[in-house]
């Protein structure tokens, strides 16, 4: 553009020597471009990811399919690097995203062993192909979606809202708290329900459908610390089960999981305290 206009001004200008190097000058810059332009397209960051596919409408079995994609040409994260696989390379490839922010917990998945958010991991650097396959001991709906139904289903078990036996003390007010009472509530209101924690944890792979799990039992706690709700103590009868509470040996896989920082060892732990000695 700059060469252009030098060009058109000089047809209209009379020239001097100054006038002369400038367009020389710019010439040169433009020439300069071109030569270096070439050179960055010439060494892409060529990275492989390894996929976990299976498609209930083909049912063979499951395998790990490997894409390569260009990292200059991509997001920093494993997010951004499955929309790039999808968009460009495989239409066919299936998984859960919403926010891109870590809020919604949808593309919770294991990523080289690991569970986490797909938004929230970076792509690991290196050569090694990076494998990313659905969370662990999960009904596999197609590729990287699993089933949530029997996870969503311990969560509605703990009657995860508030519940009063007497009337608010101001009739159409809320019900207030003081601040340390809030902050009794912090580590638990965070949670996302991403699933990570409870894939994660060994008693829930053995137990799916009666251990409720380490994201169902933190909220469980989240609703007995609160100091608004007064169904603490029938809260504590309906988990004080040798499988629904029990099965938590305190591992803490559950916390090393966690997206979001939460312990949810520790609020299970707390939970169990709270329980009547035998």
């Amino acid at each position: 553009m700059a060469t252009g206009f030098l060009k058109r001004a000089a047809q209209r200008v009379p020239s001097s020597p100054a006038f002369k190097l400038a367009l020389v000058r710019a010439h040169a810059s433009e020439a300069q471009a071109q030569q270096v332009e070439p050179k960055a397209r010439a060494a892409p960051t060529l990275k492989t990811f390894q996929i976990y596919r299976w498609n209930p409408e083909n049912p063979s079995k499951p395998e790990l399919r490997d894409y390569e994609i260009n990292l200059r040409e991509c997001g920093p994260m494993v997010l951004d690097a499955l929309i790039k696989i999808k968009n460009e390379i495989d239409p066919s490839l299936t998984f859960r995203r919403s926010c891109r922010e870590g809020i919604c917990g949808s593309c919770a998945m294991n990523i080289d062993g690991c569970n986490g958010l797909a938004c929230l991991t970076k792509i690991p650097s290196g050569k090694t192909a990076t494998a990313i396959t659905p969370l662990p001991h999960m009904f596999v709906i197609k590729d990287l979606v699993v089933d949530m139904t029997n996870f969503y289903n311990q969560y509605r078990s703990i009657e995860p809202w508030l519940k009063r036996k007497n009337p608010p003390p101001v009739p159409g007010k809320e019900i207030l708290q003081s601040k340390k009472e809030r902050e009794k509530l912090d580590g638990m209101y965070e949670c996302i329900l991403c699933a990570c924690c409870s894939t994660s944890c060994p008693s829930y792979w053995w137990n799916p459908k009666s251990y409720l799990g380490p994201a169902a039992l933190l909220h469980a706690n989240r609703w007995i610390s609160d100091s608004r709700d007064e169904y603490t103590k029938e809260r504590l009868e309906a988990i004080n089960d040798e499988f629904k509470l029990y099965r938590c040996h305190t591992i803490l896989n559950c916390a090393r999981a966690c997206p979001k920082g939460l312990n949810p060892g520790k609020q299970i732990s707390h939970i169990k305290s709270l329980q009547p000695k035998a």
